[in-house]
């Protein structure tokens, strides 16, 4: 299958390019390279004959209709979005722009080329989304999100993704274009970019920085491996029912503050820091606005359906994760110069 994949030099989407290289998918990966991009990421298939790459704007039709044309792609996996919370307190358009006329841009470019083809019934347009769309849960483990949630995002960033979800629908309704949808938990794992929870608090603390934690740390979130959401986007892409969605979770509630001990605990193991634990770091903070209290994804519908379950619990999965920034300083270093890496951002609400 040959997968056009936008965003892929960034942390999901170059996941998704790994893996779908190593089993035998070629791959066509659209990235404008903005300040979360790193090529770096894909370095370990960049000569893979499976591999291409086109350097666009998702916001730039023409160039999407060119990229189209020459590579006439089996499905699409659209990833590329502006994707920090924080960023888009401060600045609100960079995610208007991006993922609501960026997607929009991306409908068209496909629903084109689809049917310049003789809309042939293979294809897909597989649109990954986020839980956030769901607004916030209670504290209750009984409920969680499902795919029948209403949604109700609350930060400019979830509504822009929620507004992108209403246009992937509103094209298969209105066109016939076939999508898939998918809306997964909070993301960690290797080549995570330093401005999010878990690689701030790795790097922090190997720098002796505190290790800020929002409000009083109680805000929950349902943890999902990387690798373990690339292989389950592989599969939605592949053998998804055509215009459904697919909630996939982790299956690993923690609070913020359960989250960031563990990762201390395990820093105090690999690398000891002489005197106390890097849990001493730990400096409560003026909390984000409108900060979720909670999100937790019910995957009963990828489970039943496609036979998916997350392979990784967050324990393992933090280890391997402290393991590879341990190992790739080469990779994170250079990272921390770029704009707004290590700043507090969101509170000019």
């Amino acid at each position: 299958m040959k997968l056009l994949v936008t965003g892929g030099a960034g942390f999901i989407g170059s996941a998704v390019v790994r893996l779908a290289v190593s089993r035998g998918h070629s791959i066509v990966n659209v990235d404008a390279l903005t300040y979360a991009a790193c090529l770096e990421n894909v370095a370990s298939v960049g000569n893979s004959p499976l591999y291409a790459f086109e350097q666009a704007d998702i916001r730039d039709r023409a160039a999407l209709d060119r990229i189209f044309d020459a590579h006439q792609p089996d499905a699409v996996m659209h990833l590329a979005a502006e994707s920090h919370v924080d960023r888009s307190i401060d600045g609100p358009g960079d995610f208007v722009e991006t993922n609501i006329t960026g997607t929009y841009n991306m409908l068209e470019a496909a629903r084109a080329w689809w049917t310049r083809a003789g809309k042939p019934a293979s294809f897909r347009f597989h649109h990954i989304s986020t839980d956030e769309v769901f607004g916030s849960l209670p504290r209750d483990p009984a409920v969680k999100f499902t795919e029948e949630t209403a949604y109700d995002p609350r930060s400019p960033y979830s509504a822009s993704k929620a507004a992108s979800d209403h246009l992937v629908r509103a094209w298969a309704e209105t066109y016939g274009l076939p999508v898939v949808l998918t809306n997964c938990s909070n993301n960690y794992g290797p080549f995570h970019f330093p401005e999010k929870l878990i690689p701030v608090i790795i790097l922090n603390a190997l720098a002796g920085k505190p290790l800020p934690i929002y409000g009083d740390g109680s805000n929950i979130r349902d943890w999902l491996y990387v690798e373990d959401h690339a292989d389950a986007l592989l599969l939605v892409v592949e053998k998804g029912q055509l215009n459904r969605s697919y909630n996939i979770g982790g299956e690993n509630e923690r609070t913020n503050l359960e989250l960031v001990q563990t990762l201390c605990a395990i820093l105090d193991r690999k690398r000891p820091k002489g005197a106390g634990s890097y849990s001493d770091q730990i400096t409560f903070v003026t909390d984000r606005p409108g900060h979720d209290a909670r999100y937790a994804i019910d995957p009963s519908r990828i489970r039943e359906e496609l036979g998916w379950r997350p392979s990784v619990t967050v324990e393992e999965g933090l280890e391997r994760t402290v393991d590879w920034y341990l190992a790739n300083e080469a990779w994170w270093q250079p990272l921390l110069a770029r704009q707004g890496v290590g700043e507090r951002l969101g509170v000019k609400a």
